[in-house]
């Protein structure tokens, strides 16, 4: 028997290996017939490798060694042909993994066969080309959340193949293109981005494959974040019609929509709908139909957001109290956020809902938190309230939170201390899923925060508690508790102390941002005395802007997975060489700035790492210029200004501004003309060139920046640069102020009409302002400041209303000043037209600048009076500035023209004036924001002061001297109490200074002299301060401090010492006063009250007199009363 077993499992044990050798053979002839990549192909796959930072080194396969591309990381080929079919680098959503650097696209147009392309949740920077159109077999596109820039290119029109297109979370601006409505195949179609504008093509409704569609809105750049950031959005109409769009199961639309009736009848027929987003529709409120379709389709909705729509509470519970959308069973996601509601009642009625709903977002309303609400979050995982009002006993008494929350939002939410008592909390065991908590932007000051974290949070991932007011060191039990610790934002508070040793030892730690903060100690010793656990974890370090001393110790290098390391605005000092960055072959940031650190790398220095963003601003890097940067292939921040380099920049280092955003080389020595190389910016950089040696002519590449400012240098031409027929599309600063620029200003503005600020002071131009400055309609600031321009303003200057800021001070303009100054030119703050040959009289229209704060004609040829409308002057009339008001009118602070910088830029261009101040011409910096002024000086203007100007109570400086003005001062010039600078010198007034002068406690300095004033000085207060020059020329006036003294007045000798001293002319007239009114006193006293205190009887006799007396008076009352009565009744 056992016999036979063995014979049966022989025959079986031979079957089973012909079997696998059967197969083995199978296998190896597919092998040998399978297709390997092209050789083209995989040269342009290894090209674009090349252009990537791969820190996570997923591209470890695409190598010679491997020659079939079709086996490398993200690659998939054709089986039978061996082309490229699937490129797939797409990195994830935490950032965790990804690809950045100089994205090549043009090495990718090889790959003809290719369909599917994921890049998504890179950082590229790059531009879509427009050559993408010679993928004609591409069905998928995703490109979203990879930092790409610019306009959608209508190319993409023609991959008539697309089943899938998402360009989302991106910085994409302009119009959506009405080719995309081409793309018939389209299933999954998203263009979410804030910067979109213009109007939704009708053409989109053509395409009726399509299931998911976003317009406008973006999921990772927060809406709630961007403030006032972005002003230009999609709106129009929706362009749907019933029919349209069948099959859409997510809609999600941002923009100003005019929506219509008929539109949500058409959003009613989408049967298939679960996801829907609506984001600053801010008319949604008002359409009773849009907000009952809403409600009809909550049953089948799992994810509702309705951000930034102007609703209020009763459009909520219209939305919520119809009955076929209370009590839903399938929303998890709701989100409210940005809207306008603020009671408890709708709190309550969305609560019912939380049986459910895993997300609820309210953050950004104004929602009275009664103590009576008593909120129930039993599934929630996220929970934002952010920009709320939380009360102590809100927060921790009535909040019942879910177990399972997991992220919770509170920025801003007037939190204090004791908020967050450890005694009083009721969340013990209810925190204990949290990993995601946001306390930024609150009112916390002590360290009982961080009591309350150790007690009651034990799995916190990730903690932000910026922008509060923290105090003192940060406790050491905190260190030891938060061992689950990944995240941790404390920046932006009053932390003191020495960097905690503690962060060292929390082994998950990946990010420590304590920026500007009060941190002082040693760095070495933070360094030195950590044990970095977290050694290998650790990827971000922020420890900027603090009081840390001492020198950067080597030792840092063991930190060798670190990402980003920003050590700027401390007191560090000492050397950084090659073995302190020796090991940071990930480093992708590093800021250095403002420090005393000398940087000492070899000339042949090739550093481990490619940098995004570099800082190292008043750093010692020079004399020569760095050749280490020519390694750097990936940067769009770089920053080494004021870095002691006397060189001339290489011509490889222009090359590199190709993918640069922000370039800041300002307050060096270099020298040499830049060349005028064939070169596409594709970041619209920020191109800061101040206070170098650069000459000769400006390039015309450079147009194609956003903000180029070359002031202070020694630039001899930019006529090439402004009229090479080339148009200027972003160009919107341009300061070339403080050059060598000679002969008439270029006649061809047009090309740059997007200018906003121009700046072409201190030069050596001459001739005429010429016409087509009109054409610069967007313009907000003009500086022709210190040149040898002639003639009149010209007209077509009226079409830049914009502007507000116009200096053509210290030229040889004449004629006189235009009517249209005032009626076309309102939004004027400061308007300086000095030193010129301006004459006529101050025109009326001028009254129409009421926002004007700086008004400046002085020394020219104006004649007769000062209009008394000048009252209009209403930003003249408050006590202060508008900071807040004036701040949204520049652009940098409201951002209006985003489209026209890059997004990375800093923007350093400000406002600046050149000022007469106190007698003293001095450079006054962002002037919008601290001067009010007026200076009518050194012109022939006549008649009298006008006692409007004494209503201008803001007036900090006022001169009007050195001109024939008459009459007196007016009386109430004390009114102008916020004045420090007065100078009415050298005119023709006459009449007593008025009192009300001393009123002026602010008076700095004060010039009357040259007039035809008499009478005393006036004294008191800080008058008696002002010497004698500031009443010179005035023969008629007498008193302290001129020698003169007034009549009446005499000298008069101490009798010790026989010194003689200035008594005054009138002491003799208060001493006979002061004896009379004794006399008097003693007369009255005595001879009427004495009598009747020592005499009985004149007693007796006196009260009966006062008591007949005021009998009379009562009869005498009772008897008119009763004549008026009578006479009333007649």
């Amino acid at each position: 028997m056992s016999a036979y077993f063995l014979r049966t499992f022989y025959v079986l044990l031979l079957l089973l290996l012909h079997t696998s050798g059967i197969v083995a053979a199978f296998n190896s002839s597919s092998e040998s017939m399978e297709a390997k990549c092209k050789e083209r192909e995989r040269q342009a796959l290894l090209s674009f490798k090349q252009s990537l930072v791969d820190d996570s080194a997923m591209l470890s396969t695409w190598t010679d060694v491997h020659r079939d591309c079709c086996k490398w990381k993200g690659i998939q080929c054709d089986n039978q042909t061996g082309h490229v079919r699937v490129l797939d680098l797409h990195g994830n959503h935490d950032f965790e993994l990804y690809f950045g650097g100089d994205i090549n696209f043009t090495s990718l147009i090889h790959l003809q066969y290719i369909q599917h392309l994921d890049l998504s949740n890179n950082q590229f920077l790059s531009y879509i080309p427009e050559f993408i159109v010679s993928f004609t077999n591409l069905r998928f596109l995703n490109l979203s959340n990879s930092d790409i820039l610019g306009r959608i290119p209508s190319e993409l029109g023609n991959l008539l193949q697309l089943r899938y297109l998402d360009l989302g979370d991106n910085y994409l601006w302009g119009e959506i293109p009405v080719q995309i409505g081409n793309l018939i195949h389209l299933q999954y179609l998203d263009l979410g981005g804030f910067y979109l504008s213009g109007k939704i093509p009708c053409q989109i409704g053509n395409l009726r494959k399509l299931q998911y569609l976003s317009l406008g809105s973006n999921t990772f750049l927060n809406i709630n974040s961007m403030g006032d950031y972005v002003s230009n959005t999609l709106s129009g109409g929706i362009p749907f019609h019933i029919g349209n769009l069948p099959f859409l199961h997510t809609l999600r639309l941002g923009g100003n929509f005019d929506i219509k009736a008929e539109d949500a009848q058409w959003l009613s027929t989408l049967h298939s709908l679960t996801i829907l987003e609506l984001s600053s529709v801010h008319k949604l409120g008002s359409s009773h139909q849009w907000l009952q379709t809403i409600s009809k389709l909550i049953p089948n909705l799992k994810e509702l957001r309705l951000i930034d729509c102007n609703l209020f509470d009763n459009d909520i519970q219209s939305l919520f109290h119809s009955p076929s959308s209370n009590f839903s069973t399938s929303l998890t996601i709701l989100d409210l956020s940005s809207n306008m509601l603020t009671s408890s009642s709708t709190l309550q009625l969305l609560f019912n809902f939380s049986l459910h709903l895993q997300e609820l977002h309210l953050s950004y309303n104004n929602f009275a938190f009664s103590p009576s609400l008593r909120p129930d979050f039993p599934s929630l995982k996220i929970l934002d309230l952010s920009y709320s009002s939380l009360t102590s006993s809100m927060f921790l008494a009535n909040f019942s939170v879910s177990s399972k929350l997991q992220k919770l939002h509170l920025r801003n939410c007037s939190l204090i201390d004791r908020n967050f008592l450890v005694s009083s909390s009721s969340t013990m065991n209810s925190l204990s899923s949290l990993q995601y908590l946001n306390l930024s932007n609150n009112l916390l000051k002590s360290c009982s925060i961080f009591h309350w974290l150790s007690n009651f949070t034990t799995n916190l991932h990730t903690l932000l508690l910026p922008f509060n007011f923290l105090e003192g060191p940060i406790p050491d039990d905190f260190g030891k508790a938060m061992n689950s610790l990944e995240f941790v934002y404390l920046f932006n508070n009053k932390l003191q102390g020495k960097v905690p040793y503690f962060f060292g030892s929390m082994c998950r730690l990946q990010t420590i941002d304590l920026e500007n903060n009060r941190l002082n100690g040693e760095f070495s010793s933070f360094i030195q005395n950590s044990s970095w656990c977290n050694i290998h974890m650790l990827r971000i370090l922020r420890l900027s802007h603090n009081q840390i001393t001492g020198k950067i110790p080597q030792s840092i290098s063991l930190l060798s997975e670190l990402e980003h390391l920003s050590l700027e605005g401390n007191s560090l000092e000492g050397d950084v060489t090659e073995s302190h960055l020796s090991n940071f072959s990930k480093l992708e940031v590093l800021f250095l700035s403002h420090n005393s650190l000398s940087l000492k790398f070899g000339s042949s220095w090739m550093p481990p790492f490619r940098l995004w963003s570099l800082g190292l601003a008043s750093c010692k890097l020079g004399p020569n210029f760095p050749s280490w940067l020519q390694t750097q292939s990936s940067l769009i921040q770089l920053d080494i200004s004021d870095n002691g380099l006397n060189d001339s920049a290489p011509e490889w280092f222009w090359n590199k501004l190709q993918n640069m955003c922000e370039l800041n080389m300002s307050h060096n020595n270099l020298v040499g003309s830049i060349p005028n190389i064939q070169l596409k910016l594709f970041c619209r950089p920020s191109i800061n060139l101040n206070s170098n040696k650069f000459e000769g002519k400006v390039p015309s590449f450079l147009l194609q920046a956003s903000e180029l400012l070359l002031s202070a240098n020694k630039f001899s031409d930019f006529y090439s640069f402004l009229c090479g027929n080339i148009t200027a599309t972003n160009l919107a600063t341009f300061d070339l102020s403080y050059n060598q620029i000679k002969g008439q200003l270029p006649d061809c503005w047009k090309y740059v009409d997007q200018l906003l600020f121009l700046d072409l002071s201190n030069n050596k131009l001459s001739g005429k302002i010429p016409i087509s400055m009109g054409s610069l309609v967007n313009l907000e600031a003009l500086v022709l400041q210190n040149n040898s321009l002639m003639g009149e303003l010209p007209s077509s200057l009226k079409n830049c209303n914009h502007l507000i800021m116009l200096d053509v001070s210290e030229n040889m303009l004449s004629g006189p000043i235009p009517s249209w100054v005032g009626e076309s030119l309102q939004q004027l703050i400061i308007l300086i037209m000095r030193g010129n040959q301006f004459s006529g009289n101050l025109p009326l229209h001028l009254c129409y600048l009421k926002r004007i704060q700086l008004l400046d004609l002085s020394r020219n040829k104006l004649s007769e009076g000062i209009p008394s409308c000048f009252k209009n002057f209403t930003a003249l009339s408050g006590k202060s500035i508008d900071r807040i008001e004036t701040e949204r009118r520049v652009h940098w602070y409201n951002s209006t023209y985003y489209a026209n910088y890059s997004f990375f830029s800093d923007n350093y261009y400000t406002l600046h004036v050149t000022w007469i101040w106190k007698g003293v011409e001095r450079n006054f910096t962002s002037p919008e924001l601290i001067l009010q002024s007026i200076d009518l000086s050194s012109n022939n203007l006549t008649g009298e002061m006008p006692k409007e100007i004494t209503y201008m109570i803001g007036l900090v400086s006022l001169n009007l001297s050195r001109n024939s003005l008459s009459g007196e001062i007016p009386a109430d010039i004390g009114n102008l109490n916020s004045l420090e600078f007065l100078d009415l010198s050298r005119n023709q007034f006459f009449g007593r200074i008025p009192s009300s002068i001393s009123q002026i406690d602010s008076l700095g300095k004060l010039d009357l002299s040259h007039n035809s004033l008499s009478g005393r000085i006036p004294l008191g207060r800080h008058l008696d301060t002002f010497d004698a020059s500031c009443y010179e020329g005035n023969i008629d006036l007498c008193g302290k401090p001129l020698e003169k003294r007034c009549p009446g007045d005499e000298r008069v000798t101490k009798c010790e010492g026989g010194e003689v001293h200035d008594e005054g002319d009138d002491s003799a007239l208060y001493g006979a006063l002061y004896m009379s009114l004794g006399l008097g006193f003693l007369t009255g006293f005595w001879g009427l009250l004495g009598p009747l205190l020592v005499w009985e009887a004149w007693r007796i006799a006196y009260m009966r007199f006062l008591t007949r007396l005021t009998d009379y008076i009562l009869v005498m009352v009772e008897v008119k009363i009763a004549k008026c009565q009578r006479w009333f009744k007649h």
